[in-house]
């Protein structure tokens, strides 16, 4: 992995000295070396992790008057070098960097269909004076930009963006909106009202034409039947997408939490490399531990584990590095636990195989369950259905990992949204009437399901309310702009580059063609996985229960993180929430009245990130 920045201005020179500063800011993306090409209309910067071609793959890399700086890994390089030698380049590298460049060189802004793996990238084409940044399939790796009068700057993190003075960072509030109902701010905004994220699958052109966006991929549409042979089929595209992601000239390994997911890229890298190191952490609350089921799975697979286990103090003192990270608020707490599990494995290895992207695919979430039973209950008349849903709040509140009453609860939220927002509003913090009565009353107006789930209505496809809508929800959105980015920071705060073998290309393809009936049976999910992966992994790993990776946030705040969030959420740390509101909230949950973990965790995230990033403009001075 790497990091990248750069500054390309077609009417003034760019401000070179802004691009070192925003390569230094990235440090920690790529410590083994950095490099600059300032030429022109041009100022490139560019940190490295060495993963491949150690000796020859530095960057900038320049051939033919085009200029590419490269975050990510092509993972099919050494057959696209082979078409691409077929066709006349010639290759003075090993460097997947290389095959990317040449490709350009060859298919101009059609070269990113024909480049497979995880990447974010600029490419500085002097021939025609334009910039091209594109984004991979999925979203893996991040670009944020900020484009005025034939000038973009753009860089991996905000934080390269915010040391360059030219880039203003007033606050959105729709982004606002938008975060206190996902938990996280949907590409293609930024938490800054400038400032936009490249989505995933998309490229960008500057040229003395303008600035433009254009999609290169679409997710493919579910077929009306499967293959007979489909799980065959899935076991053997997973196990080369495996083979391809173990290649580096570093050491590999792979988390190993214990669940279907991990164990079965677990159990198809050692069938390629041996002996193969895997990595898991636990916690000493025993509802959130993982712990004995990766060590299970260690065992079964024969691979050279490692395990450590933390208290709820080490999770919370990592808190403020946390958030410097982030760089938008963010309020996925397994952010943490994934930190900690990357500063653990990079201590001995510099690449490691995850696996992000199955529950996506394949059904995995527990929401997936609810999906049909919430469709009847919403048919239910109004009078039976608040029966029961004033008989369901009065469960007692518990704060162990997934409970019985957190699911219920959860469940009754998204019952009454439109087919279209129910996953997402069962996901949500704040719902948008909540929302509104939490902002002040400036902001309320944008407290409404067209802005706070825009992304989500605007690119809903098939019938809605339909399991393979709630599919493509999953895959587009919270994949892309939750679990990808909590992947991406958490790693590369270690210097750690994070490989995600189901989000293959090939794999996710042929996954997303699959008819939603060979994933979700009414009481089991990830149907056809879990029949692809009988015999490879253990038996018992294919029968728990989906437990999660999660820390015990309820609990946490009514104890060590009492004071905290009492002072982050007192009145006179508020600038943008209505005082009596958000005391309302902290009085229920610290009483034990109810479990509101979720929405305290999402305002704390919030105003930890805002006192971090005091600098910024406030959002009042931005509406």
């Amino acid at each position: 992995m790497c990091g990248i920045c750069g500054d390309v201005d077609l009417a003034a020179a760019p401000d070179a000295e802004a691009v070192r500063r925003a390569a230094r800011a990235l440090a920690h993306r790529g410590p083994d070396a950095e490099g600059f090409f300032i030429e022109g209309a041009a100022a490139l910067g560019h940190r490295r992790l060495s993963i491949l071609d150690l000796s020859t793959g530095d960057q900038p890399m320049t051939r033919d008057g085009v200029t590419l700086i490269f975050n990510g890994e092509a993972y099919d390089f050494a057959p696209l070098r082979d078409e691409l030698r077929g066709l006349g380049h010639p290759f003075t590298t090993r460097s997947d960097t290389e095959v990317v460049l040449r490709a350009y060189l060859q298919w101009g802004e059609e070269f990113a269909g024909h480049v497979h793996g995880m990447f974010a990238l600029a490419l500085w084409d002097s021939r025609a004076r334009k910039l091209v940044l594109a984004r991979d399939r999925l979203g893996k790796k991040p670009i944020y930009y900020f484009v005025q009068n034939g000038r973009c700057i753009f860089a991996s993190e905000l934080k390269a963006l915010a040391a360059h003075a030219g880039v203003p960072r007033a606050l959105d509030p729709e982004a606002l909106v938008q975060y206190l109902a996902n938990e996280y701010v949907p590409a293609p905004l930024s938490i800054y009202k400038l400032i936009r994220k490249l989505p995933a699958a998309h490229l960008a052109v500057l040229d003395d034409r303008g600035f433009r966006l254009r999609r290169y991929w679409e997710l493919p549409a579910p077929e009306a039947s499967a293959p007979p042979d489909a799980a065959r089929q899935l076991l053997e595209l997973l196990d080369r997408a495996v083979a391809k992601r173990l290649v580096a000239d570093v050491p590999v390994g792979v988390f190993l939490s214990g669940g279907i997911d991990s164990t079965t890229i677990a159990a198809l890298a050692a069938r390629h490399k041996k002996p193969l190191r895997t990595f898991s952490i636990g916690f000493t609350e025993e509802s959130f531990d993982e712990s004995p089921w990766a060590a299970l799975a260690a065992q079964r697979l024969g691979t050279e584990h490692s395990a450590q286990k933390f208290s709820g103090a080490d999770c919370i003192d990592l808190l403020p590095a946390a958030v410097a990270q982030l760089d938008e608020p963010f309020a996925d707490p397994s952010f943490l636990p994934t930190l900690l599990l990357s500063k653990f494995t990079r201590q001995h290895v510099k690449v490691a195989l995850a696996g992000d992207g199955g529950d996506e695919l394949f059904a995995g979430y527990d929401p997936f369950l609810a999906h049909r039973p919430a469709a009847l209950f919403a048919l239910m008349p109004r009078p039976l259905r608040s029966a029961l849903q004033a008989v369901l709040h009065l469960l007692p509140a518990s704060s162990r990992n997934m409970s019985l009453d957190f699911r219920l609860k959860q469940f009754l939220r998204g019952v009454d949204a439109p087919p279209t927002l129910r996953h997402a509003s069962w996901l949500a913090s704040f719902l948008p009437a909540e929302i509104a009565s939490l902002l002040r009353p400036e902001f309320r107006p944008l407290a409404t399901p067209e802005v706070a789930f825009r992304q989500v209505l605007e690119e809903a496809a098939g019938k809605p309310g339909s399991i393979d809508e709630a599919l493509r929800y999953y895959l587009t959105r919270y994949l892309a702009d939750d679990i990808l980015v909590k992947a991406d920071r958490a790693s590369m705060a270690a210097s750690l580059e994070l490989r995600a073998p189901f989000l293959d290309t090939k794999v996710v393809e042929f996954a997303a063609r699959l008819p939603w009936r060979t994933k979700l049976s009414l009481t089991r999910t990830k149907v056809i996985l879990k029949k692809a992966v009988r015999g490879v992994i253990p038996d018992e790993i294919l029968r728990r229960p989906k437990k999660g990776f999660g820390i015990p946030v309820a609990a946490w705040l009514r104890g060590p993180l009492r004071e905290l969030l009492k002072d982050a959420l007192s009145e006179k740390s508020l600038t943008v929430f209505d005082p009596a509101a958000v005391r309302g909230l902290v009085d229920k949950h610290l009483s034990g009245r109810a479990d509101l973990r979720k929405p305290l965790w999402t305002l704390l995230m919030f105003q930890l990130w805002q006192k971090q990033h005091a600098n910024a403009a406030t959002l009042r001075s931005a509406a």
